[in-house]
Parts: C-alpha cells; sequence; structure tokens
C-alpha cells in the first residue's frame, strides 16, 4: 500500500515541475500608456535579470512608435491600438525609449534595478 503512494506522490511532483518552472520565467508585466504626445508613466522601473514585458496602449488621436535603441525594440500603433514587446533580461542600468512621431515630448527611461 505504502509504493502506490509513494508513486502517486511522486507522479504529482513531477508533472507540476514544469509548471514551477515555466512560472519563473514568465516575464514581469508592465503598462505603458502613450496619448497626447506623451508616455504614463515616463519612467519604468523594473527589475534587473528578469525578461519583462511591457503592454503598450495608444489612447491618443494619432499612431505613435515605441522605440528604445539600446534594447533594439520598436512598435506602431495606431490610435486606440495595444500591443506589447517582451524584452530578455536587462543588466542593472537605464534603457531610454521614445516615440519616434513625437520625439520632441515622448521620451522614457526604463531603469533596471
Amino acid at each position: 500500500m505504502k509504493v502506490p503512494l509513494l508513486l502517486a506522490t511522486l507522479a504529482a511532483f513531477l508533472a507540476a515541475a514544469p509548471t514551477a518552472a515555466l512560472a519563473a520565467d514568465d516575464p514581469v508585466l508592465f503598462r505603458l500608456v502613450a496619448k497626447d504626445g506623451r508616455f504614463a508613466p515616463p519612467n519604468l522601473e523594473v527589475p534587473a535579470g528578469r525578461r519583462i514585458k511591457i503592454e503598450i496602449v495608444n489612447d491618443g488621436t494619432t499612431p505613435i512608435e515605441f522605440e528604445s535603441l539600446p534594447l533594439k525594440q520598436e512598435k506602431v500603433l495606431g490610435p486606440g491600438a495595444r500591443s506589447s514587446v517582451v524584452i530578455h533580461p536587462l543588466k542593472p542600468g537605464s534603457y531610454p525609449f521614445f516615440d519616434e512621431f513625437h520625439p520632441d515630448t515622448s521620451r522614457g527611461v526604463i531603469v533596471a534595478k
């Protein structure tokens, strides 16, 4: 009787192990809203060493282009659109981003700590 219980416990543990590993690899989610030539928030503080996912929402009436040269990311969104970018684990530091369609007013920084 003890062997089947041990096997069932071991099987349950092994079945849960891949799920736990995937959860640890899931990116940390952040939200960035663009409206009227501005990003809110303009600065994102993110954990260093973790993948991050930035959901970008265009609440404005004109297109935007989220762009970060150091991160090699760009995303164009029409008015009312939303999309996301996933960024590899970052080293501690600052990573600027901007809206190419509104370069004078839409600037921000991702700060990995």
